[in-house]
């Protein structure tokens, strides 16, 4: 799958940078160009960065950066859709690849955070630090008189 998704975005970055090249040399085009340009191929950058990262929370941090500049992807191709800027059948292809590629990482990162948040539990109930942490004298249902 990490792979799978790798080649997955970075074949969608070649398409953006394609789609790119034949918006008009305008001020509309060109701004458009730019901002779809840094997030589209940013997904795919931030994914193989997360895959390779230091640490659980390196990756979940790398995940949550892709999921943003996913979601962003989304938003400049519904403007570039809105306003029939480029080849429109390749907006659209672009547009359900980038939803559909900001589902699979929003799962992905869930996914992470959730194992993190069980390991911590997990750990905290082994070591009996929970107890330590929330001794139940400090809630009054618990005191015992």
């Amino acid at each position: 799958m990490k792979t799978e998704l790798e080649g997955r975005t970075k074949n969608f970055s070649v398409r953006i940078v394609r789609l790119i090249r034949t918006f008009p040399k305008t001020v509309d085009g060109i701004e458009m160009g730019r901002q779809l340009l840094r997030s589209g191929t940013s997904i795919g950058a931030n994914y193989r960065e997360a895959n390779r990262g230091e640490s659980r929370q390196d990756f979940i941090h790398k995940v949550g950066i892709a999921e943003k500049e996913a979601s962003e992807t989304v938003y400049w191709l519904e403007i570039c859709e809105a306003a029939l800027l480029g080849d429109i059948n390749e907006v659209h292809f672009l547009l359900k690849e980038s939803k559909e590629i900001l589902a699979i990482v929003t799962t992905i990162g869930r996914k992470a955070k959730g194992r993190s948040r069980a390991i911590v539990a997990a750990v905290l109930l082994s070591t009996g630090a929970l107890a330590l942490l929330f001794p139940l004298s400090r809630f009054p249902i618990f005191a015992f008189h």
